[in-house]
């Protein structure tokens, strides 16, 4: 079975969040970087929900985890 391909447009969608590329940009710039030792979900940006859903993604390798793994990577980068 072919595992189905999220957007990082429907991951920000998925946590209520808006998903245009602008406000992708916009949210990935404010909140960067992260440090190192902070796992993605302890974020303090997110929701309770929020958190959840992306620290469930990744602990079950979920269909999201491949965009959350992207989404932490460029909130890691610094720029």
């Amino acid at each position: 079975m072919e595992r189905p391909v999220h957007t990082m447009s429907n991951l920000f969608a998925q946590l209520g969040e808006a998903n245009d590329e602008a406000a992708i940009a916009r949210f990935i710039e404010t909140h960067r970087p992260l440090p190192e030792e902070l796992r993605l979900h302890e974020a303090s940006f997110w929701s309770a929900s929020q958190a959840c859903f992306l620290r469930e993604a990744i602990l079950q390798d979920a269909d999201w985890a491949d965009v959350t793994d992207e989404l932490n990577v460029n909130l890691r980068a610094r720029h």
